[in-house]
């Protein structure tokens, strides 16, 4: 595992807590599967994220453990924890890069393409760090939002087949909600990928009462 992944969930604003389970959960998946930025590399990860899926419905039947993980406990909310270190491991080094790169001879001069990328990047991370910093306001007081409403993720964003769900609820009448943060001005495309969301938790956890 990469040791400055630590330094990258710090940086996401994780807990502690929430830190050391991250870490401690993509040490375990390694160790059954190996070095999981080898197994990226190779093509490895929608058949890992694939044998650590296992729904509502596969718990109902009582089918077998579909993955190498020796787990105890309750199976799906194991392999679901695994599967959301899966593929947030797999999200930092999307963000940082294979490789750490060195630092670029002062006397050689960015081209004029160089200088708009490294301003769309500089632009992005000041997003991020603004969704952060709202999403970190919100856990701390989600009543702002709507009253009646409580946190179930345990502190961390929800992966789910679509991708991480900023914050996941429950309202006042017991339903799902999807809480998806975006700074500045959105697209018609957060609708669709919060519709997305709602379609992989009524499919993952088969509920039917879903809100955004």
């Amino acid at each position: 595992m990469r040791e400055d992944y630590k330094r990258w969930l710090v940086e996401q604003g994780y807990p502690d807590n929430s830190v050391a389970s991250r870490i401690a959960n993509a040490n375990k998946v390694e160790k059954a599967y190996g070095n999981l930025e080898d197994l990226f590399a190779g093509g490895g990860y929608a058949s890992l994220i694939e044998e650590l899926t296992y729904s509502t419905e596969d718990a109902r039947r009582k089918r077998a453990n579909p993955s190498r993980i020796q787990t105890e406990g309750d199976l799906r909310n194991n392999l679901a924890t695994y599967k959301q270190g899966v593929a947030l491991y797999r999200r930092f080094l999307s963000e940082v890069g294979a490789s750490p790169r060195g630092a670029v001879a002062a006397d050689i001069p960015a081209s004029a393409s160089e200088g708009v990328a490294a301003e769309a990047a500089g632009l992005e991370k000041q997003r991020l760090a603004l969704e952060r910093d709202m999403q970190a306001a919100l856990r701390r007081d989600i009543t702002r939002l709507e009253p009646g409403l409580q946190i179930i993720d345990d502190g961390v964003e929800r992966y789910v087949a679509s991708g991480f769900i900023d914050i996941l609820c429950k309202d006042a009448d017991d339903r799902l909600v999807v809480v998806e943060l975006k700074a500045g001005k959105s697209d018609p495309r957060v609708i669709g990928q919060t519709l997305g969301y709602i379609g992989d938790l009524m499919d993952e956890d088969s509920v039917q009462a879903v809100r955004e």
